[in-house]
């Protein structure tokens, strides 16, 4: 019996140590992959910035790479909102329909206060250490959402 179990024991260690030979293959396509994204990322910020008087030409308010997308996703906003979907709080789309450019102000103090009642009873979680002017740029991405 002791016997079986060493014999099963060695052959667990050799198949676990060898027999897979596209290592090598897979580290050079990722490699690849990963220098091809460089190069597309790389692109794209050359399209944008163009002229030092002219930075940023194309309008992102209503894209990811605008600044109000990114300080959104390194926030929580994403665990209760999507641009299209209702997740717990509204989706982006439903608040541009019910707000304007002109209630910046009152929606990002909103965001910093948090609170309930416009949406339904599930209260928004406050946000204290966002600066008015970081709530208001989350804001207008929101607002951008068509």
């Amino acid at each position: 019996m002791k016997k079986i179990f060493v014999v099963l024991g060695v052959c667990l260690v050799i198949a676990a140590c060898g027999g897979n030979s596209n290592t090598s293959e897979a580290v050079n396509s990722d490699s690849a992959y990963a220098s091809n994204q460089t190069a597309t990322a790389q692109q794209s910020s050359a399209a944008n910035d163009t002229a030092a008087t002219k930075i940023g030409i194309n309008d992102n308010s209503g894209t990811p790479e605008s600044k109000g997308a990114q300080l959104m996703a390194n926030n929580d906003c994403n665990t209760c909102h999507k641009p299209y979907d209702k997740v717990i709080g509204p989706a982006f789309v439903e608040i541009a329909k019910k707000y304007s450019s002109s209630d910046e102000e009152t929606l990002a103090k909103k965001v910093i206060a948090g609170g309930s009642g416009n949406w339904g009873n599930i209260a928004m979680t406050p946000h204290p250490s966002l600066s008015m002017d970081d709530a208001k740029e989350m804001v207008k991405y929101i607002l951008s959402v068509k």
